[in-house]
């Protein structure tokens, strides 16, 4: 059961000016137009008042300067952004759940694997010989950690998470369901003359950063003579793919179905929206975004934002959309003046 939190209580964890009752509780958090009687709810933008005005939140976490509207609920906190307000609530609100150290007895234990109390290992996993974990570490159910892995402390892998050998993983690490680390790049030498392609060996290692969160079913691959390397503090969505010897920068927010081909150099702080895509040996300056689906074949500037394929500055990029949407109207234009007039019925 979620815990009960008063307005007042709200408002002392987000450093929120209260308006309204104190005594209003909430024990749970919901969009504002699907909140009820006992959620908080949040509004951040004057585009969801008609939603506001409707809303039965009991608690709603406003901007100041929308908490002058008289209709909606009465009960409000006053903050400077809601939706960061709402990372001191949601904690307390849902709080972790408790988990039990131990060994499940299904559990396949290689020789010379250490620990430091407390672990927790699920059923069905595995660990090579020689795998090293910090303290507080959690293994889900069916993971494999391949020889001489080494994982930090505090780091959570759900279920059928796979770390290949030589892997290294940092603390705090998130890893979700079926995340793939250390498998092999794709590095291949052309054959000639009908001769099968070469496969180049793959000798580096995976190595990530602290407090890195990698979703489900992303896979990073080892180095080839250099390493794979995630920097600190990144967050990687689903589905995401990252080749061989790539050097992901720290910070960096890394969006569902983006690749990124061997050798790319992501600088900290960069922002890959969805389903884009990087080419082999570029380099993303510090700071810069890409947005969604944009296809990058040559280095970015620092700080810039580029859209498109190939990848140009956003606002070049918006302009070309618009003149290639003008032009259908101008060609139609264009033939109305040359096309014959038909002649009149007798």
């Amino acid at each position: 059961m979620n815990a009960r939190l008063s307005a007042a209580e709200i408002a002392a964890l987000t450093q929120g000016q209260l308006v309204g009752a104190a005594d209003v509780t909430v024990t749970g958090v919901a969009p504002i137009d699907r909140a009820g009687p006992d959620d908080l709810s949040f509004l951040a933008s004057k585009r969801y008042l008609p939603y506001f005005q409707q809303s039965r939140a009991a608690v709603v976490l406003c901007k100041p300067d929308l908490a002058q509207e008289s209709a909606g609920p009465a009960c409000r906190v006053l903050v400077r952004d809601p939706h960061v307000a709402l990372l001191a609530v949601i904690p307390v609100l849902y709080p972790e759940p408790t988990w039990t150290a131990g060994v499940h007895p299904t559990a396949v234990i290689g020789r010379g694997v250490v620990w430091n109390e407390p672990v927790s290992i699920g059923p069905y996993a595995v660990l090579g010989e020689g795998v090293r974990l910090g303290k507080h570490v959690r293994v889900g159910a069916s993971c494999v950690l391949g020889d001489g892995v080494q994982v930090g402390d505090d780091v959570r892998f759900h279920p059928q998470v796979v770390c290949y050998a030589g892997t290294m993983i940092g603390n705090r690490v998130i890893l979700h369901a079926g995340a793939r680390l250390g498998a092999d790049g794709f590095g291949y030498i052309p054959g000639r003359g009908g001769e099968l392609p070469r496969k180049v060996p793959q000798i580096g290692r995976c190595i990530i950063g602290d407090d890195v969160e990698i979703g489900a079913n992303t896979t990073i691959d080892r180095g080839s003579v250099d390493d794979t390397v995630i920097g600190a503090g990144t967050k990687i969505d689903n589905l995401v793919q990252i080749g061989h010897n790539c050097r992901i920068g720290a910070r960096c927010l890394i969006a569902g179905q983006a690749g990124i081909a061997g050798s790319t150099h992501v600088e900290d702080d960069v922002f890959l929206a969805g389903q884009a895509g990087l080419a082999d040996h570029v380099t993303i300056g510090r700071g810069a975004r890409v947005t969604v689906q944009g296809g990058v074949i040559g280095d970015i500037a620092p700080g810039a934002t580029v859209s498109g394929y190939p990848a140009r500055s956003h606002r070049e990029f918006l302009r070309a959309q618009g003149a290639l949407y003008r032009l259908a109207q101008i060609v139609d234009d264009l033939e109305a003046l040359v096309r014959p007039k038909e002649e009149p019925h007798q």
